[in-house]
């Protein structure tokens, strides 16, 4: 079993900040990959930004460049960095992490981003 609870997240205006931490209640350096993955107001939930455990990232176009994953494995928590952000970047974030001998996956609460323009 993996616990992940988010935080970071709040109101922030166009062209702002912010970052988001999941903290983990495993180790993280043992979980095969993490992501953050959102979810705008009836729209399905998206991938964004992806870390395997050998720290290979990928994004999703639509966040290319503005926003950073990374991950402190003495603190066993998960980061998103966000700059630049957009009002369709609006909506809740949630933390995944793949995990086990047999992969599962485990979710997050969430966490709201709202951007206002």
């Amino acid at each position: 079993q993996v616990q992940l609870v988010e935080s970071g997240g709040g109101l922030v205006q166009a062209g702002g900040s912010l970052r988001l931490s999941c903290a983990a209640s495993v180790s993280i350096s043992s979980i095969q990959a993490m992501c953050w993955y959102r979810q705008a107001p009836g729209k399905t939930r998206e991938s964004v930004a992806v870390i395997t455990r050998d720290g290979i990232t990928n994004y999703a176009d639509s966040v290319e460049g503005r926003f950073t994953i990374s991950r402190d494995n003495a603190k066993n928590t998960l980061f998103l960095q966000m700059n630049s952000l957009k009002p369709e970047d609006t909506a809740v974030y949630y933390c995944n992490a793949r995990y086990g001998l047999v992969i599962r996956n485990y979710w997050g609460r969430g966490t709201q981003v709202t951007v206002s323009s």
